[in-house]
């Protein structure tokens, strides 16, 4: 799925973390690491760079390591489409005094109009902390049957042993004003078939998954209703989540694939790393 990862490299405090990360992930996937400077290069550059990657040459990771001026959202974007990457890792910053995460300007922009799946990483780690959880949104659309797959397969080369699968349900289905233990009674009721018919789309997906890929794998479904959006955001972050997996919407063009649309809530405040699958 992931043949090429790419990262844009920045000679911050989280260069060394940012690098283990990206490079762990390409490990795991056996994919080719791009590493994209917004600079002149340098042979001080490239040795510091190699420094942090040595650990994982002696692993035979393959990497390129790329020197570009000019402005950062066009030089990455550019870099994608040229060294054919299929997964683009981004930064996001902790704001101050608080717990949240947000995506900066140039993150922003590039999430917007990458073609190409992309993780918003909210605490890279030189040691790697493992991933055990995994929230996937399986909401019905075209894209949900590739994204539950996905999320397996995710799941799989990164050793996870759970995901759950979250069916955002919109208020507007149950379509019922609660006035009386009447109304509450056919209200629970239209909930109840919901997540019956939701359960059996789910399970049906799952079916298709290659069973290497569902190898000691604990699965859960969980219909949600609320907020598309906000919802999962908030559910992935009760329950501690360490990766939540989404599909970028299919009513987007490929300039402004995100916003304003349901996945605007979670990119304000991040509950947890984000993947965004095209």
């Amino acid at each position: 799925m992931f043949n090429t990862i790419g990262i844009g490299v920045a000679f911050s405090p989280n260069l060394k973390a940012n690098i283990h990360e990206a490079a762990r992930l390409s490990i795991f996937f056996e994919s080719k690491l791009i590493l994209i400077h917004v600079g002149d290069g340098s042979e001080e550059k490239i040795k510091i760079i190699e420094s942090h990657l040595s650990p994982f040459i002696d692993r035979e990771l393959h990497y390129e390591i790329v020197f570009v001026p000019g402005d950062p959202v066009t030089v990455i974007l550019n870099s994608v489409a040229i060294k054919g990457i299929d997964l683009l890792l981004l930064g996001a910053l902790q704001r101050e005094k608080f717990l949240q995460f947000y995506i900066g300007s140039i993150a922003r922009k590039i999430t917007r109009k990458a073609t190409c799946a992309v993780l918003l990483h909210i605490n890279p780690s030189v040691q790697r902390i493992p991933c055990r959880h995994i929230v996937v949104n399986g909401m019905k659309s075209e894209k949900s049957a590739e994204t539950i797959a996905s999320a397996f397969y995710v799941a799989h080369k990164l050793g996870t042993d759970r995901i759950t699968i979250v069916e955002e349900i919109s208020q507007d289905e149950v379509a019922v004003n609660v006035q009386d233990d009447k109304s509450l009674r056919k209200a629970t009721l239209i909930r109840e078939r919901i997540r019956q018919r939701e359960s059996i789309r789910v399970q049906k997906i799952i079916e298709e998954v290659p069973s290497v890929f569902k190898k000691g794998v604990a699965v859960t479904s969980q219909p949600i209703f609320g907020r598309r959006g906000y919802s999962i955001g908030h559910y992935a972050e009760l329950v501690r989540a360490d990766l939540l997996i989404l599909s970028a919407p299919q009513n987007s063009g490929l300039r402004d694939r995100l916003f304003p649309h349901d996945n605007e809530y979670i990119l304000k405040e991040l509950p947890t790393d984000v993947l965004i699958l095209p």
